[in-house]
């Protein structure tokens, strides 16, 4: 493992590692982009955690995290919305030395990016139907998580990790799976205890926005930032092993970005249902 690598990340107890989940696309899986949401609904104002319920009233489970998953499901409950949104979830910079460049990485505004100043513009329109802001809540709620999990900012050529092939303890996977559910998945802990855990390690405020600007060039900003841990030496193991030393220096690193997505949604979120919280 890299040391320039593992320097950025806090030092943890040995971890027993858990089997990997069958490869799946979606970003951090179903326990990270709940965290994420429940993250975000800690820090809502009252004002807008009471503009929100209404939004989900109709959803099977009304709540935050409870929607949370709903954009990764769209390829089986509905085919052709998810055929549109597929490219909305990512976006690929990884190989323009982290740079994004609208033009170049988001043509006709497909991608992740883009997606997000958009599904907040439907969302903050009250002119609109209902349903059209609840799934616009339910898109933004997705993507604020996917553009914090570092493969989805990173490499065209393997599809953000999907084809780099790695083993632990003796099975094959991916690497976007282990940074998907992998990681998470060694400390075998349920919502409520990874709450408690990442609860006990707040962000700085700087760290999650240094000064208000458009959303757009927030998002931006945020996907540059997840590709630069994919580019750091050591962030895909050359002999493909995943080894303890790996998990040990890449936990911390999942957790921070999910302590940022939870608190920066926060942030989209109080700016759309109570602007005067900025």
């Amino acid at each position: 493992m890299n040391t320039s690598f593992a320097s950025r990340t806090l030092r943890t107890g040995i971890v027993t590692l858990a089997l990997l989940a069958p490869s799946i696309a979606s970003a951090w899986g179903p326990q990270g982009h709940r965290l994420v949401a429940e993250l975000a609904w800690e820090q809502l104002t009252p004002q807008s955690q009471a503009r929100i319920t209404p939004l989900l009233h109709d959803e099977p489970e009304p709540t935050l995290p409870g929607v949370a998953n709903w954009a990764d499901r769209l390829r089986s409950s509905d085919p052709d919305l998810g055929r549109l949104s597929a490219a909305w979830h990512y976006v690929n910079i990884g190989g323009d030395q982290c740079v994004y460049d609208a033009p170049r990485d988001c043509p006709a505004g497909n991608c992740v990016v883009a997606a997000i100043p958009a599904q907040a513009a439907l969302l903050a329109d009250e002119s609109l139907p209902l349903a059209t802001r609840t799934q616009a809540l339910k898109f933004l709620v997705h993507f604020v998580g996917d553009i914090h999990q570092p493969l989805h900012a990173g490499h065209a050529e393997d599809k953000g990790g999907n084809t780099y092939q790695v083993n632990l303890n003796g099975k094959g996977s991916n690497l976007h799976q282990l940074w998907d559910s992998g990681l998470l998945g060694t400390n075998r802990l349920d919502d409520a205890q990874y709450l408690e855990r990442l609860r006990a390690a707040p962000l700085d405020s700087p760290t999650v926005e240094l000064k208000p600007e458009p959303l757009i060039a927030r998002a931006a900003t945020w996907a540059e930032q997840s590709c630069t841990i994919v580019v750091e030496p050591g962030f895909y193991p050359q002999d493909r092993k995943i080894s303890d030393d790996y998990v040990q220096s890449s936990l911390p690193v999942a957790e921070q970005q999910l302590r940022l997505g939870g608190a920066r949604l926060a942030i989209v979120l109080n700016e759309i249902f109570n602007p005067a919280a900025r």
